[in-house]
């Protein structure tokens, strides 16, 4: 339940931070994968084609970068890193967020 439950927030991240490029198409999704989170990069790259459908991010490719350190104030969580985003008539670009 709590990797469920990581995997919705991280969607929700996902489209409020897409939308605000509007209209924009997701190339690419950067998580961080805490220590203590419960979840495998196996286990989220299984999951991940159900989290993204029918979002901006269905067809971005995804990076995943997995803590080994269980004293980070974030080792429980799923970190949404960073979004680059193409919007239409416009270079790509970067959309970091704050940890």
């Amino acid at each position: 339940m709590h990797e469920e439950a990581l995997l919705k927030d991280i969607r929700r991240k996902l489209v409020e931070e897409s939308t605000r490029a509007s209209p924009a198409q997701v190339a690419r999704v950067r998580l961080w994968i805490g220590a203590l989170s419960h979840l495998s990069e196996d286990q989220l790259r299984l999951q991940w084609p159900t989290v993204v459908d029918g979002t901006p991010a269905q067809s971005a490719r995804l990076d995943v970068t997995t803590s080994r350190d269980t004293t980070d104030p974030r080792a429980q969580g799923l970190v949404l890193m960073s979004i680059d985003v193409v919007e239409p008539g416009r270079s790509s670009g970067r959309v970091a967020l704050r940890p």
